[in-house]
């Protein structure tokens, strides 16, 4: 299934808010805006600018309501920020939020370490998400740990689709994004599964794709997926977010990588990959970045070499 050039995907950002939220010292308000309008002038057109959670969890964030403003401001931007529960589901809506995700983790062991959760009680906040979306706001459900958890090694196929079964018909017009939180995964599983998905919930609207690269398969994942149908894909720029599960390995799959991978292969993706790489470059200064990626260090040393040729 190799593109031709009508073939498109949407990328969508995740480094303000996944890529963020890994940085220890606080990231000032205006760099992080500065960061999002940079991203948005390189062709980005989808962005997961922050998360409403707890401040005191997660204080790196605690300016949400600010920078989502910011993100909102740009013309044709889709600005979605990750919610966890209804009560921050709330939050985010009476900050303006347009666009919310929700997620939960099939693995019942990370849904409570993550939420004090189990996913069935978690799947009734998303039903109570449901409930109080105001009209025309966009909404996806982020399944983590739907090929692998970090305590409990690899889930069972079965096990994801349950969940999915007690879910889809919530919200059918939601996106539904599965989710490599360890990225340990392989790409004739991420295949297999949203194979077995698309086939068994038609009634999806759209299918995500949330991949890391731990082990240098975020981009062969990303891959797997598009060949299973999937057109939306997560990433991180720089690959922003350090791997919890990896100490001292890459998080999130590099944004500058997939453009790549998609520009050689004839599949649009709206993005300038030079712009992006200068972007990159400048989150990979960040103080306690731990960033990821190919693309980026190939691109500065072939220009690099290109100096020294003049």
């Amino acid at each position: 299934m190799m593109g031709a050039a009508k073939d498109r995907v949407e990328i969508v950002e995740v480094g303000p808010r996944d890529g963020f939220q890994s940085v220890a010292p606080f990231i000032p308000t205006a760099r992080k805006i500065a960061i999002i309008e940079a991203l948005y002038a390189a062709g980005i057109r989808r962005m997961e600018a922050t998360s409403f959670v707890s401040p005191k969890a997660l204080p790196q964030l605690a300016d949400a309501a600010e920078v989502l403003a910011a993100a909102q401001a740009l013309p044709g931007l889709e600005a979605q920020v990750l919610v966890p529960t209804a009560r921050h589901a709330e939050r985010a809506l009476e900050a303006g939020a347009r666009h919310l995700a929700f997620v939960l983790s099939v693995s019942e062991r990370h849904n409570r370490g993550n939420v004090r959760r189990a996913p069935a009680e978690s799947a009734e906040e998303y039903a109570r998400i449901v409930a109080m979306l105001p009209e025309g706001t966009g909404l996806r459900l982020n399944l983590a740990t739907a090929f692998d958890c970090p305590h409990l090694g690899r889930i069972d196929e079965a096990e994801t689709l349950a969940l999915l079964d007690g879910m889809a018909d919530m919200a059918p017009r939601a996106e539904v994004a599965l989710c490599d939180t360890t990225g340990r995964v392989n790409p004739a599983h991420v295949q297999g599964l949203f194979t077995t998905a698309m086939e068994r919930f038609p009634q999806v609207a759209r299918w995500a794709f949330h991949a890391h690269d731990t082990y240098g398969l975020g981009a062969a994942n990303t891959l797997a997926a598009w060949n299973a149908g999937v057109r939306v894909f997560d990433a991180s720029v720089a690959g922003l977010g350090g791997c919890p599960f990896a100490p001292g390995a890459t998080g999130n799959v590099a944004t500058e990588d997939l453009v790549y991978m998609f520009d050689g292969m004839g599949v649009a993706t709206g993005i300038d990959l030079s712009s992006l790489a200068a972007v990159a470059r400048e989150v990979a200064e960040l103080p306690e970045a731990q960033t990821g990626g190919r693309v980026r260090v190939a691109l500065a040393a072939r220009a690099c070499i290109a100096d020294i040729a003049a």
